[in-house]
C-alpha cells in the first residue's frame, strides 16, 4: 500500500486530522488583507468545514444556498472539500444531501491521491456509492495515485456488499494486468472466491501472472489450508442447508468454489506453458507445493497430484527434500499420511536426504517442532508425547540403516539458514531427538508433577471427607442394636453406595497420582505410561467428586424424607455446580489426552484416497 492508502485508512479508522483554517491564518495567506468582506468569507469556510465534520447539513445548506461554489471550497489540505471531509467522518446523511449539489467533475477530485469513492468503498456504505456512481460512471475506473482503485479498497476492508456492487460497475479491462492480478490475489486472500471465480472467467490468463511480491494465485491458495473443499460440487444435503443454515451453506459454497478455482488455474497453466515454464511458475519465489505442505493444505495437493502425479516427487533446486520432508518438519500429519497412498514411491522418499547436512526423514522428525506446532496440545508432557509419536511413525517408514545415519547439522527446507554442527559432533536421529527435546522433557516432567500434585490434594480431601462420613450416618444409630436409624430408606442405600464409591475412587486417584510423582520420567514414559496414568487419575477423581456430591445430596433426602421433597431436590441441583466446574476447567486437558492417545492411529492411517 502506498502512503495515500495508509492516510486514507488512518482517517477512516481514527477520524480526520484537519488543520485549523482560522480567520487570521487565512488572512495572512491573502497578503494580510484585513477587509471585512474577506474576513467574512473565511469565517464561512470555517463554518462549512465544521459543519461537514459534524454532519450539520442545516448550516452547510444555508452556506451553499448563498454561494453554490462552496461545494468546491478547499477546507483543508490537498484539495479537501466538504464532500471529502463528510465522507471520511462517516457523515453519510450529510454526503447524501451534498451530492445533490455536486457535479460529476467534483467527484473526480483526489485528496491525498484518492478519490472520494475510494473512501466510501472502504466504509462499505453501498447507498452512497450508488449515488456517486450514478452521477459519475467513471469513478469506479479511476486509478488512484498509488495504483489502487475503489473496488480494491472494498476487498481490502472486506466490504462484501460493496465489492459485489463495484464489481458490476468497474471496467475490468481498464484496470490493466497489474490491477487485475492485484485484485485477484486480494479477493483470494479475503476468501471472496465467488468474485475470484468471475475474474478468472473474464481473464483466465491471470493464472500465470504474478503480483508485486512475485506470487501467483496458486501461491495464495496454497497458503490457505481450510479454504478448499474436497469436492468441486456441493453435495445435495449441503444445497438444502441454504434454507436453514445460511452461514454454513455459504462457507461450503466458498470452499467448493475454491476447489474449482484451483482446477481452473492449474488447467490453464499446464495448457499454456511448457514443462519448464510450469516448473518455474510453481517453484518461485517459493515452491507452491512446499507452501501447501507447510500449512497442511492437503486438498490443494490432492487436486494437483491427481492431474500431475509426477509432482509427488517434486523438489526445488539444490534441495532433495519432498513435500513429505516439509510435512514432517512442520508436523502436518494430513499431508504426511499421503505417503501411504503413493505405493513404491514411498521407498524412494524414505531414501532421500539433504546433501548439506546428510539429514534424512527421521532426522527431521527428531528435530524439535516450532512453538506454534507444539501449542496444538496443552502441556509440555503432551507435547513431548506428540513429538515421540511423530518420531515413531516416521521410524516405520525409513530403512533400518537410516536410524544409524549421522547428520552434520539442522536443515531448513523452506529457505532458512542451515545450522551445521562441529565436525566431531554428528548425530543419529535418536541422538538428535534427545538433544533437541532435552528442555521439553524437563518441562514435561515439571508440568506432570505439578498437575499430579494439585489433583492429589483434591483427591486426599475427598478421601478424608467420605471416610469420616462412612461412620457418621445421617440420623444417627439405633440405641438398642447400633444399626443406622434410616437403613430402610432408599436414599440411605444410595448414600452408602455413593460414599463407598467416592472413597474407593479417590483412593485410587491418590495412588495413581503418586505413581506419576515417583516415575523415572524417561523419554519413553511420555509416550503412553504417563499420559495414560494422568487420564486415569483425572477420570477417577472426577467420578469420586460426582459420587461425593450424590452422597451429600442423599443426606437431605434422608433428613426430609417425604415431608418436603423440593428442598433436597434444590440441594441436589446445587451440588451439580462443582461437577460442572471440574468438567469445564479440565475438559480441554482430558480431550487432549484422549486425542493424543489415539492420535497416531487415526492421523497416520491409510486414508484410501484415490490419488493416481
Amino acid at each position: 500500500m502506498g502512503s495515500s492508502i495508509k492516510y486514507g485508512i488512518a482517517i477512516i479508522e481514527q477520524g480526520p486530522t484537519i488543520p485549523e483554517v482560522s480567520v487570521e491564518d487565512a488572512a495572512l495567506r491573502q497578503h494580510n488583507t484585513k477587509s471585512e468582506e474577506e474576513d467574512g468569507f473565511f469565517q464561512e469556510v470555517d463554518r462549512l468545514r465544521r459543519a461537514a465534520i459534524k454532519g450539520d447539513w442545516k448550516t452547510a445548506n444555508s452556506i451553499i444556498s448563498k454561494n453554490p461554489l462552496a461545494v468546491r471550497w478547499q477546507l483543508g489540505r490537498s484539495n479537501t472539500t466538504a464532500l471529502h471531509l463528510a465522507t471520511v467522518c462517516h457523515q453519510f446523511s450529510f454526503v447524501e444531501n451534498l451530492l445533490k449539489r455536486t457535479s460529476a467533475s467534483d467527484l473526480a477530485v483526489k485528496v491525498e491521491g484518492l478519490t472520494v469513492l475510494t473512501y466510501v468503498a472502504a466504509s462499505g456504505v453501498v447507498r452512497i456509492a450508488k449515488l456517486m456512481v450514478d452521477k459519475n460512471e467513471e469513478l469506479p475506473n479511476t486509478i488512484n495515485d498509488d495504483e489502487t482503485f475503489p473496488l480494491l479498497l472494498a476487498v481490502v476492508f472486506k466490504r462484501k456488499d460493496m465489492v459485489s456492487f463495484l464489481f458490476g460497475k468497474t471496467d475490468f479491462e481498464a484496470l490493466g494486468t497489474v490491477g487485475q492480478i492485484k485484485l485477484l490475489t486480494l479477493t483470494l486472500l479475503a476468501d471472496y472466491y465467488d468474485v475470484a471465480f468471475l475474474i478468472l472467467k473474464l481473464k483466465p490468463e491471470l493464472a500465470k501472472e504474478r503480483n508485486a511480491e512475485g506470487y501467483t494465485a496458486l501461491h495464495v491458495l496454497a497458503s490457505k489450508p481450510s479454504a478448499i473443499s474436497s469436492s468441486k460440487e456441493l453435495s445435495s444435503w449441503k444445497k438444502h442447508m441454504n434454507s436453514w443454515f445460511n452461514g454454513i451453506y455459504n462457507k461450503a459454497l466458498m470452499q467448493t468454489l475454491a476447489h474449482q478455482i484451483v482446477d481452473l488455474l492449474w488447467n490453464h497453466v499446464t495448457e499454456e506453458l511448457s514443462l519448464n515454464e510450469v516448473a518455474d511458475l510453481i517453484g518461485s519465489p517459493t515452491s507452491v507445493l512446499f507452501a501447501a505442505a507447510e500449512v497442511g493444505n492437503v486438498e490443494f495437493l490432492l487436486i494437483i497430484f491427481r492431474q500431475d502425479p509426477q509432482l509427488v516427487m517434486h523438489t526445488v533446486k539444490d534441495n532433495k527434500a519432498s513435500i513429505f520432508h516439509i510435512a514432517v518438519q512442520n508436523r502436518q500429519e494430513s499431508v504426511f499420511s499421503l505417503i501411504y497412498e503413493i505405493g513404491g514411491l514411498k521407498d524412494h522418499i524414505a531414501f532421500m536426504k539433504d546433501d548439506k547436512t546428510n539429514c534424512n526423514l527421521l532426522h527431521l522428525a527428531g528435530m524439535l517442532a516450532a512453538p506454534h506446532h507444539l501449542s496444538r496440545v496443552s502441556g509440555a508432557a503432551l507435547q513431548m508425547q506428540r513429538e515421540l509419536l511423530w518420531f515413531k511413525e516416521v521410524e516405520k517408514i525409513v530403512y533400518t540403516y537410516c536410524t544409524e545415519e549421522k547428520c552434520k547439522g539442522l536443515p531448513n527446507l523452506t529457505g532458512g539458514e542451515t545450522k551445521l554442527f562441529d565436525p566431531a559432533d554428528t548425530l543419529t536421529p535418536r541422538q538428535l531427538f534427545s538433544r533437541q527435546h532435552k528442555q521439553l522433557l524437563k518441562d514435561g516432567e515439571e508440568w506432570m508433577k505439578s498437575t499430579a500434585n494439585s489433583c492429589m490434594v483434591v483427591a486426599t480431601l475427598i478421601t478424608t471427607v467420605v471416610f469420616a462420613a462412612a461412620f457418621t450416618f445421617p440420623g444417627g444409630n439405633n440405641d438398642k442394636d447400633g444399626t443406622p436409624i434410616f437403613r430402610q430408606n432408599q436414599a440411605f442405600t444410595v448414600f452408602i453406595i455413593s460414599d463407598v464409591a467416592a472413597l474407593v475412587l479417590s483412593t485410587t486417584s491418590i495412588l495413581t497420582f503418586l505413581s506419576i510423582l515417583t516415575s523415572r520420567y524417561a523419554e519413553e514414559d511420555f509416550l503412553m505410561s504417563l499420559p495414560g496414568k494422568l487420564l486415569f487419575g483425572l477420570l477417577t477423581l472426577f467420578v469420586s467428586i460426582a459420587c461425593m456430591a450424590v452422597a451429600f445430596s442423599m443426606t437431605f433426602f434422608i433428613a426430609y424424607d417425604k415431608t418436603n421433597a423440593k428442598f433436597p431436590l434444590a440441594i441436589a441441583a446445587v451440588t451439580v455446580i462443582p461437577i460442572g466446574c471440574f468438567c469445564v476447567f479440565h475438559f480441554r486437558l482430558v480431550v487432549d489426552i484422549l486425542r493424543s492417545a489415539y492420535w497416531s492411529y487415526f492421523s497416520f492411517r491409510k486414508r484410501n484416497i484415490k490419488l493416481f
